[in-house]
């Protein structure tokens, strides 16, 4: 199996056809984090394309998981990838531009049920883990969790296997013509260690093991593909407006990816426009962009109560934010439902989230 995915890879060297041409990025999150193995993707289907398409949006971002890419170590399902590859094809068929996000949250599937890194890359050392229900964030506070992306970071064999990894999605998938880039983790954590609050162990983590993590899978993936964009994200320290400690990737497609969450506004509270966050925000993330001279794309936003009083300004004030400084944005997330859905079940934007649908005019570079 390895033999064949390796020949694979040698064969996608070869020069891919040119991409259609620049886009302006605007968009919406598109997952399906419940089913997994044989009903990997099942939720997601032609009408989120189709639906999206309609209401004027041109780009999404593609959740797929490690675990269901390669749920035993070398063997990588083509059942998994053959589903990718027709959600990319109801992408190209709608006109719409796709960011395949190596998702993770809670690191992976030994945690809680959660998704990301399989459970034979997942090393504890023997330390607990306690799962905490409504507060899932708290959970990459565990010592086993924090572990695990310790060995994630320094054990060779684990970084080659994730090089690996992103090396069979490129090759498979390098010559779509929906296929724009690769965000290559999402939402990087770390441990904390004795004596850091977190601001400080999020720059560390960002300083000395995300810019070289990022810099291993770029020079993996260059060998195979040398199209598209490369995606990179800070710690989501960064969604409080805190400079990222986040290093210069060594490549000349790299884009800059940073979530916009509020962590009060996670928690279910309404948009406060005096507390100065949307502002901060910005100023971290202009300052990395321009000292980088990377192109900017907030890889999700939103609110899971878009119907409180002052969400109306919340959509507006980002959006206006956005327009001012990135090359686009998706919203989270593309479902039909309640909470952070974008509608309801009948298709309908839940309150204020029609305005994501409004013309946006990115003031950073068409990524093309």
């Amino acid at each position: 199996m390895l033999r064949a995915v390796l020949a694979a890879l040698l064969v996608a060297v070869a020069p891919a056809p040119p991409p259609a041409g620049p886009v302006p990025l605007r968009g919406w999150n598109v997952e399906d984090k419940t089913h997994r193995g044989p009903d990997a993707l099942r939720d997601i289907t032609e009408r989120h394309f189709r639906d999206l398409s309609a209401h004027g949006f041109t780009f999404v971002r593609l959740l797929v998981f490690w675990d269901d890419l390669e749920p035993v170590p070398g063997h990588y399902s083509e059942r998994y990838l053959a589903r990718i590859e027709r959600i990319l094809d109801w992408a190209h068929r709608y006109r719409l531009r796709v960011l395949l996000d190596a998702h993770q949250d809670v690191y992976g599937p030994a945690f809680g049920g959660h998704r990301g890194i399989p459970e034979w890359a997942t090393r504890t050392d023997g330390l607990p883990y306690t799962p905490h229900p409504g507060d899932w964030f708290s959970e990459y506070y565990e010592p086993a969790v924090q572990a695990a992306f310790e060995h994630l970071y320094q054990d060779a064999d684990l970084r080659n296997a994730q090089a690996r990894m992103w090396q069979v999605l490129a090759a498979r998938f390098v010559r779509h013509p929906a296929v724009l880039g690769y965000d290559l983790m999402n939402e990087p954590m770390g441990k904390v260690r004795p004596g850091e609050d977190f601001p400080a162990a999020a720059r560390r983590i960002e300083s000395t093991q995300l810019t070289p993590m990022y810099g291993r899978i770029a020079a993996a993936i260059r060998r195979v593909d040398r199209r598209n964009w490369l995606f990179v994200e800070p710690t989501p320290a960064a969604g409080e407006g805190l400079p990222t400690g986040l290093g210069r990737i060594a490549d000349p497609k790299v884009v800059y990816a940073p979530h916009l969450y509020d962590a009060a506004m996670e928690a279910g509270r309404d948009y406060d426009p005096a507390s100065g966050w949307l502002a901060r925000f910005e100023a971290a993330v202009v300052r990395y962009a321009r000292e980088y001279k990377v192109p900017v794309v907030v890889g999700e936003w939103g609110s899971p109560r878009s119907e409180l009083p002052h969400m109306r300004r919340f959509y507006r004030d980002a959006l206006a934010s956005m327009e001012r400084y990135t090359s686009g944005w998706a919203s989270y997330t593309w479902c039909y439902g309640a909470g952070y859905c974008a509608v309801d079940t009948a298709g309908r934007f839940l309150p204020n989230k029609e305005l994501t649908a409004r013309p946006f005019t990115p003031s950073g570079p068409a990524l093309d």
